[in-house]
C-alpha cells in the first residue's frame, strides 16, 4: 500500500473551497475522509449526501452520524443535528472541491492529460502511460480497469466507469505523493457529467471518438456529446501551473464529434485520423493477426515534419486510431522524441480483455474483446474479418437497465458482419433476460438473420460460449465481445464471479479434453 499519511483538515478550511454555502458551523471537527455511503463511515469523516435516480442519502444521515461522522453536508434545508451541518446548491460540485481540498488539490502540481471516449479509451490510456514511461517521465494512470502508481496497481471497481471524486483525488495525492509529474486519467461520460473529476486541473484533453452509448442516462446523443465535451470546455479554466504546461485539445478527425469540439475548444487543437486533413494520420498500414505495423506521420511541437515508424501489439484499423491518438498527444503535445513514442507504442503487450487472443491449441482463433457498443462492436467485427479468411462468430448481449436501442443496434451489426451470433448474458440485472434477447433477435432478424441457422438465443453465457466452440472449424474466428477483463456479472441487484477470458478457456479445455479450468457458474446454468 502507498505509504502516505491520512489527510486531516479541519472542517472551516476545507469549506474554504466552496464557492458558496450555507450553515453556521457550531463546532470545527478535524476531517479525515469524505464518505457517501452512510455504512462506510468511520469516525472524523465527513458525510455528503447525495441525490440519485435510486436513493435519498439525506435519509441516512443519523445513520452516518451514529458512526461517527463529524459533520454533514448535503442539499435539503435542516437542522437540529448533533454535528455541523453544511448545505449546499450542487451536492457534486461541492464533492469535487471539497476531495481536492482535503488532498492539497494534487493535480495542480502534476501534468494531467484526460482521455475521454466511447471505444477505445482504455487502449489510449495505456498507449500514452507507455510513451510517457519510455520518455522517462514519472507517470501514473487512473483508468477504468485500475490506478497504476508507481509499481502498485489498484482495481477501481467491477463495471467500467470513472471513480467517484474522493477516490480520483486519493489517488493523485498518492500520486504526488510518489513523486510522480505526469498523469493520464480515463474520463467517462459520467465522470465528467457528475463532476467526478471536476478539480482535476486538465492540460491535454484526448477522445478517441463520441458514438452511440449511454443514452439512457444522458436522454439524447447530443446531452452525451456536452457531457465528454466538459473536458475540453475546462481545459481553458485549468489554473495556471508552476511550471506552465501547454493546454491542447486532441481531436479526432474522423469522428463525427469533431466539428462540434472544435468550435467549443478554447485551446490549441490537435488533429488525429485517416482524413487526409488530420494533423496526425497514417502511411504505409499493414494488419495482421499478430499486430500493425504502419508511419505515423505529423509534426512536433516546432512544426516540423515528424516521420516516426510504429510497430504494435495491437490488431485492427481502429487501433490505429488509438495509437495515432496516443502520438499526437505525445510527440506534438509534450515533445517527446519519436524513439521514445516507438519504443512506448511497442512495448505495450496488449490490454487485458482487448482483442485478447485465448490459445489452447485449437485449430481457430479464440479472442475475448470489450466491444459493448453498436460502433465498438463493428469496428471489431471488421478486425476480425481481417484476421480469417474463414467463418466470424460472434457471441455478446446487452446489458439490462442500461441503453435499450443498443441491444437492436448490435444485433443488425453481427447480422451483417459475423457469419453466425449467439446471443446472450451481459449484465440483465433486474430486466428480464429473456426479454432482452427477444429484442436482439428482432435487431438480427431485420438485417436478414434466421434464428437456428445464422443466430442463435443461449441465455447462459458459458452455455452460449460452449456452443460458440463446437460450432468452429479450422481456420474459423470465434470472438466473445462485451466482457472483456471485467471479473462479474450482475443477475438481480448480485455480482457474480465471472471473466470471459477464463470462461472461455474452460469451454475449450472441455471442448478438446485437456486440462483447463471449471465453466464458472451463473444463476442460467443448468
Amino acid at each position: 500500500m502507498i505509504d502516505f499519511p491520512e489527510p486531516s483538515l479541519h472542517l472551516s478550511r476545507l469549506l474554504d473551497s466552496l464557492p458558496d454555502y450555507n450553515g453556521l458551523l457550531t463546532a470545527n471537527p478535524l476531517i479525515h475522509a469524505i464518505t457517501l455511503d452512510s455504512r462506510l463511515v468511520r469516525p472524523g469523516d465527513l458525510f455528503l449526501a447525495l441525490v440519485g435516480g435510486n436513493t435519498d442519502a439525506h435519509r441516512y444521515i443519523p445513520d452516518a452520524i451514529q458512526r461517527g461522522a463529524a459533520a454533514v453536508v448535503g442539499t435539503q434545508a435542516l437542522s437540529g443535528l448533533s454535528v455541523p451541518y453544511v448545505q449546499v446548491k450542487q451536492a457534486r460540485q461541492a464533492l469535487a472541491k471539497l476531495s481536492a481540498a482535503l488532498y492539497g488539490n494534487p493535480a495542480r502540481r502534476m501534468f494531467m492529460i484526460g482521455v475521454t471516449g466511447t471505444d477505445g479509451k482504455t487502449t489510449t490510456s495505456n498507449l500514452i502511460y507507455q510513451i510517457l514511461r519510455a520518455a522517462g517521465l514519472r507517470a501514473g494512470m487512473i483508468s477504468t480497469v485500475n490506478a497504476v502508481i508507481g509499481e502498485q496497481e489498484i482495481d477501481t471497481g467491477f463495471h467500467v466507469t470513472t471513480p467517484e471524486a474522493p477516490d480520483v483525488q486519493r489517488y493523485l495525492a498518492w500520486m504526488q505523493a510518489a513523486g510522480l509529474t505526469h498523469v493520464v486519467l480515463e474520463a467517462t461520460s459520467h465522470g465528467l457529467a457528475q463532476e467526478r473529476v471536476a478539480e482535476c486541473d486538465f492540460d491535454l484533453g484526448v477522445v478517441t471518438n463520441i458514438t452511440h452509448e449511454h443514452l439512457d442516462y444522458h436522454g439524447s446523443y447530443e446531452a452525451y456529446r456536452a457531457a465528454k465535451a466538459r473536458l475540453f470546455t475546462g481545459l481553458i479554466e485549468t489554473p495556471a501551473k508552476p511550471f506552465n504546461p501547454p493546454r491542447a485539445a486532441i481531436l479526432n478527425r474522423d469522428d463525427q464529434s469533431y466539428a462540434y469540439l472544435a468550435q467549443v475548444t478554447g485551446v490549441q487543437q490537435i488533429s488525429y485520423g485517416f482524413d487526409p486533413l488530420a494533423d496526425w494520420q497514417p502511411a504505409n498500414m499493414s494488419l495482421t493477426a499478430s499486430g500493425s505495423q504502419f508511419t505515423a506521420v505529423g509534426k512536433d511541437r516546432s512544426g516540423e515534419p515528424l516521420r516516426i515508424p510504429i510497430s504494435m501489439n495491437l490488431v485492427g484499423d481502429y487501433n490505429i486510431s488509438n495509437a495515432l491518438a496516443a502520438i499526437a498527444v505525445c510527440a506534438q503535445g509534450l515533445g517527446i522524441t519519436p524513439e521514445a513514442v516507438r519504443q512506448g507504442i511497442a512495448s505495450l503487450p496488449g490490454v487485458p480483455g482487448r482483442m485478447e487472443i485465448i490459445d489452447l491449441g485449437q485449430p481457430y482463433m479464440a479472442i475475448v474483446d470489450f466491444a459493448h457498443t453498436p460502433n465498438a462492436l463493428k469496428r471489431t467485427l471488421q478486425a476480425a474479418r481481417q484476421l480469417t479468411d474463414k467463418r466470424v462468430i460472434a457471441v455478446f448481449g446487452s446489458a439490462g437497465l442500461r441503453d435499450r436501442e443498443k441491444r437492436r443496434m448490435m444485433a443488425e451489426v453481427s447480422a451483417e458482419l459475423a457469419d453466425f451470433s449467439v446471443l446472450t448474458a451481459e449484465d440483465p440485472r433486474t430486466e428480464s433476460l429473456d426479454g432482452i434477447l427477444a429484442e436482439m433477435a428482432g435487431g438480427a432478424e431485420r438485417r436478414g438473420g434466421r434464428e437456428g441457422q445464422t443466430f442463435w438465443r443461449i441465455p447462459d453465457r458459458g452455455e452460449a460460449l460452449r456452443f460458440a466452440v463446437r460450432l468452429a472449424q479450422p481456420g474459423d474466428l470465434v470472438i466473445t465481445c462485451g466482457k472483456g477483463h471485467e471479473q462479474s456479472m450482475c443477475f438481480g441487484e448480485i455480482e457474480y464471479p465471472w471473466d470471459d477470458r477464463f470462461a472461455l478457456r474452460a469451454a475449450l479445455s472441455e471442448l478438446q479434453g485437456v486440462d483447463g479450468p471449471a465453466m464458472p457458474l451463473l444463476p442460467t446454468s443448468a
